[in-house]
């Protein structure tokens, strides 16, 4: 009788030749995102030709643009957008402030009348209001001042008090400070309660601790939405020229119904706008790092800090790339 051979339960030796030599080195190899890669490529060529359109389209005429761009009318345009700017929001959140305060107030007339305020300029558009502010003398011709309901010491006729530009001062500064209002209680909204209460448990007074601990903690959710207001607020001077007021756009425009060159000029006050638009952004990214400091422990890093540590980490890249081909290949020639 034959008996087949006893099969083994243990698994077969590997072959030398196949096992790795003992000093290869285990390489990481990173993950191909082919359709991250064909996504950018796409847009960089859709980038590409929105670019060669706007710069090789001769309607633009950028020799115009050029010599426009920073003509004395043009600047002193600029000049008093930025300073109508400046002026609305400096005005507007001190307004805000206030109502903001009254809004969270225990007394209910001052929130009563912080609410109402805040419900008529954000539910009327901004356009209705300068033309309202700029045709008030038909409603109040003249403008006193004396005892209420009594007799007026000094009166002014409201045409000769409001001219265009401060028309717009004031119909800017109602509108923003109304959205200021929310913007300014939401940040003190943010602050945790306890902030307060220990506050309150040291002694500090209300104004005190308001100003003190709860304004400077709730500023880090208040800039980035202020930020976007002040922004808003420069585009938003621009409809400020339906009432003759001189500025960037007003210019412009002043300047195109003379030479007919619409194009070009809107293309200026687009360049000026962008321009200015890119400061404060820069400026907003500062602030906010600023104020982020007592929230993480690690500072965001600045753009420039980002560049350096891409073109490092490029470097270290190449670097890695380079050693591993000139490593010698391993079971060569000996």
């Amino acid at each position: 009788m034959v008996t087949s051979p006893e099969v083994s339960s243990r698994p077969a030796a590997k072959s030398p030749a196949a096992s790795p030599p003992p000093d290869a080195d285990p390489r990481i190899v990173p993950r191909r995102h082919t359709g991250r890669w064909l996504t950018a490529g796409l847009a960089l060529l859709l980038f590409a030709m929105v670019v060669n359109s706007v710069v090789r389209n001769d309607a633009f005429q950028w020799g115009v643009v050029g010599r426009y761009f920073t003509t004395t009318a043009v600047l002193d345009g600029l000049l008093l957008s930025l300073w109508l700017t400046a002026l609305v929001m400096v005005l507007g959140f001190l307004l805000g402030t206030v109502l903001a305060v009254m809004r969270l107030s225990a007394n209910p007339v001052l929130r009563t009348l912080s609410w109402g305020y805040v419900w008529i300029f954000r539910s009327t558009p901004l356009l209705v209001q300068l033309l309202f502010w700029f045709n008030i003398g038909a409603l109040y011709p003249t403008l006193g001042l004396g005892i209420p309901f009594g007799p007026q010491f000094l009166t002014v006729k409201t045409v000769n008090l409001l001219g265009p530009t401060l028309t717009a001062v004031i119909g800017l500064t109602l509108h923003e400070s109304a959205y200021a209002a929310e913007v300014v209680r939401g940040g003190i909204l943010s602050v945790d309660g306890g902030q307060t209460e220990a506050a309150q448990a040291l002694g500090l007074s209300r104004g005190r601790t308001l100003r003190r601990i709860v304004v400077p903690q709730a500023m880090r959710s208040i800039v980035p939405t202020a930020g976007n207001m002040l922004i808003g607020t420069l585009k938003g001077t621009s409809i400020v020229s339906v009432l003759a007021v001189h500025d960037l756009l007003y210019s412009v425009q002043l300047i195109y119904n003379q030479t007919y060159q619409i194009i070009p000029l809107l293309m200026v006050a687009t360049l000026w706008y962008i321009a200015v638009t890119t400061v404060l952004s820069v400026g907003q990214f500062y602030v906010e790092r600023y104020y982020a400091r007592g929230n993480s422990r690690a500072l965001p890093p600045t753009p420039l800090r980002r560049a350096r540590d891409q073109v490092r980490l490029l470097r270290r890249r190449l670097g890695a790339a380079t050693a591993s081909d000139a490593r010698p290949a391993i079971g060569g020639d000996r």
